[in-house]
């Protein structure tokens, strides 16, 4: 009766037949995928018209402990962070409580360079004046100018690159200034804010932006490219660079709520995924030395996501990555429809393309400017 019910709506509305999702693709073909790369833990689900529509996970959560990986267990979100902040922050210009083109120097009650002491040192910005044209949207849209981290600095000291502004490259640093903002400009916890808007709001029971001892109960391990197995950071205050701990269930929740636009105006849910600034790199990392590209997708920055014309209209992703996660959300705005892919075993990127096509039949998603040489030849 449902398939027939979707099948006259899809045939009144002239619209094409719907790829399968993932909930079509057979168990032991996902295991089969990941047996391939020697995969310990993957967790998939399927949103689709905005509600999500399947939810599942496959392997291990810990292999030395024999323990299986569920809907549940709580997994490191890496950058997906940066993108539930970033939805966060589009709350607070509704209620016109921050502007986006506003320059730090007028969000913060003290200068940048000011801020001398951990975690919010800016101290080494004092001699360059830069800093002044920063705004939050130049900082969503990692054209800060900044590397991703001052640590990659060869003396570990935060330094402009370009102009701010002016192009694309990576930085999680802009999202520390975010964070200042929040907390220093408008007295905010961003771990409250995020709980209260968020979280709570999607019925997100097992994240949070800072470890919480109830997780350790249902925790995943990482594993490197090695097979290497990296314990959980518990990671002691929020950083809106990439401090959330979740789920699969979770993010299926939140990235559902993101596609019907609950807690945002209209106006601010489509400039999340609006083009924002064009990316002319060839590849994502490094940030700084990537060669020049043109994508004939029209890849450019949107606010904490990064946003692409696809054959099916507009899209968008974000992913999450570190020496042992693995995490991607991709999703089409025809038909509200996303595959959300989280796994404790960097390797799982490998195969993220070909779940990705199966979700969600062919796309035009730029692949190798996300992994690069992380696909398999």
């Amino acid at each position: 009766m449902r398939a027939a019910l979707c099948l006259s709506v899809c045939l009144l509305a002239g619209c094409a037949a719907a790829p399968p999702s993932v909930s079509s693709i057979p168990d032991d073909e996902v295991r089969r995928l990941m047996a391939r790369e020697k995969l310990q833990g993957l967790a998939l689900a399927v949103i689709e018209r905005g509600q999500v529509v399947s939810v599942k996970a496959y392997g291990s959560r810990s292999v030395e402990r024999g323990l299986p990986l569920t809907p549940q267990t709580v997994m490191y979100g890496a950058s997906l962070t940066k993108a539930a902040f970033a939805y966060m922050l589009l709350q607070l210009v509704d209620e016109g409580r921050l502007d986006l083109d506003a320059p730090v120097s007028t969000l913060l009650p003290r200068p940048l360079p000011a801020y001398d002491q951990q975690p919010w040192d800016f101290s080494a910005l004092a001699y360059d004046d830069r800093w002044r044209r920063l705004t939050p949207r130049i900082l969503l849209t990692h054209a800060s100018g900044f590397a991703n981290f001052r640590w990659l600095e060869p003396d570990r000291k935060l330094r402009f690159h370009f102009d701010p502004g002016t192009r694309y490259a990576y930085s999680g640093e802009g999202f520390y200034i975010l964070q200042l903002i929040v907390e220093r400009g408008l007295g905010l916890d961003t771990g409250q804010e995020m709980q209260r808007r968020v979280f709570d709001r999607f019925g997100m029971r097992n994240t949070s932006m800072q470890w919480r001892p109830d997780f350790a109960a249902n925790l995943a391990d990482g594993y490197t490219l090695e097979g290497k197995m990296e314990p959980h950071d518990e990671r002691s205050r929020p950083s809106a660079a990439g401090s959330m701990d979740t789920s699969i269930e979770d993010q299926a929740r939140l990235w559902a709520g993101v596609m019907r636009g609950e807690g945002l105006s209209a106006a601010s849910r489509a400039m999340l995924v609006a083009p924002q600034l064009p990316i002319g790199s060839a590849s994502q990392f490094p940030t700084l030395t990537a060669r020049p590209a043109t994508w004939p997708q029209g890849l450019a920055a949107g606010l904490g996501v990064v946003t692409f014309r696809d054959r099916s209209g507009p899209a968008w992703f974000k992913g999450g990555h570190n020496d042992s996660t693995g995490n991607m959300v991709l999703c089409l705005e025809s038909g509200a429809r996303c595959v959300v892919m989280l796994a404790n075993d960097v390797r799982a990127e490998r195969i993220y393309p070909e779940l990705a096509r199966r979700v969600l039949g062919e796309t035009d998603m730029p692949w190798e400017w996300e992994y690069g040489a992380q696909l398999p030849k």
